[in-house]
């Protein structure tokens, strides 16, 4: 398995409920790059980027979130990350 870059957006009580942070926490313990946002009409983006398996599962985790969280919908797609090639 290689490794991949996924961007979601998550929806619902997301915002002033600690998504952003439980995400980070959840995200590092998984060895996951990237980060969390706040959007201005209150959804979170999220850029994850890692192994497969364990995007795989932070991207399941997402559909719940921390206790205080109310996920109603969901979007991911994956992201093409450019890299530079040194010759």
């Amino acid at each position: 398995m290689g490794d991949v870059c996924k961007r979601a957006f998550v929806e619902g009580r997301v915002q002033g409920v600690w998504f952003r942070g439980s995400t980070q926490e959840r995200a590092r313990r998984l060895g996951i790059g990237g980060w969390a946002r706040n959007l201005p009409d209150g959804r979170v983006e999220v850029l994850m980027c890692g192994s497969e398996e364990a995007v795989a599962k932070l991207e399941e985790w997402l559909h719940k979130g921390p206790p205080l969280a109310k996920v109603v919908n969901i979007s991911i797609a994956e992201e093409v990350i450019a890299q530079k090639v040194l010759v």
